[in-house]
């Protein structure tokens, strides 16, 4: 009935005993669903007030497709925004410099952000990228899409991605990033981006919520 819209965001659902007399449940059934429905973001509690609708997730499109993240959130209604936490160069550890084919201790870009939704955050991203392609890389330009400004500033476009999507559970440091309570569900997404000449351009990982966020998965035959 919420994916429906039978129910609207911030609308007031039922109690329990009248969501108890409409399906013929005990109570101890409607009160695990509620709970149920709260940990995967589709309601949330008002302390003495009752049960909430949340605001619609965010859906993210994982197959091909033209659109990033702020044209996605846009075509959904929502306000999107991405907010730099930190644009660093490091020495590349033995795990970077395998995957970018450079020697231990060349230069690597780690770039932090935050990308929000309706001013609530939504993803963590951590990304790295190979110094000696992406010199000079600017963090307020890193504020929009990353892929179009390797595109426009370093000629570098992106051939393709490849992406593994886990659960995960938020630790201490994801939590206060996402505002979200410490074990909270998550989705954790590593993205290896490739170009044209089959070089890794960037290796990224992905923190979504898991109360704002669902996947689309298309395929074409």
């Amino acid at each position: 009935m919420i994916k429906k819209g039978e129910y609207k965001p911030h609308s007031q659902l039922p109690t329990e005993a009248e969501f108890c007399k409409t399906f013929g449940v005990s109570r101890t059934t409607v009160r695990t669903a509620l709970q149920q429905l709260a940990v995967e973001g589709y309601v949330y509690k008002k302390q003495g007030k009752g049960t909430f609708v949340s605001d619609s997730k965010v859906t993210q499109v994982l197959t091909t497709t033209i659109y990033n993240f702020t044209d996605q959130l846009t075509n959904q209604g929502k306000r999107p925004n991405t907010k730099v936490l930190s644009l660093l160069v490091i020495e590349s550890d033995e795990f970077l410099s395998e995957l970018f084919s450079i020697h231990k201790g060349d230069p690597v870009n780690r770039l932090e952000r935050i990308r929000y939704a309706n001013d609530e955050p939504l993803q963590y991203m951590i990304s790295y990228l190979p110094w000696r392609k992406t010199p000079g890389l600017n963090a307020k330009e890193c504020e929009k899409s990353l892929y179009r400004l390797l595109e426009s500033q370093f000629h570098l476009k992106i051939k393709k991605t490849n992406e593994i999507l886990e659960l995960s559970l938020a630790d201490e440091d994801i939590a206060k990033k996402l505002e979200v309570k410490v074990g909270s569900p998550c989705f954790s997404l590593i993205t290896y981006a490739y170009l044209s000449d089959g070089s890794l351009i960037e290796y990224s990982k992905t923190i979504f919520r898991g109360d704002k966020t669902n996947f689309v998965i298309e395929r074409e035959y």
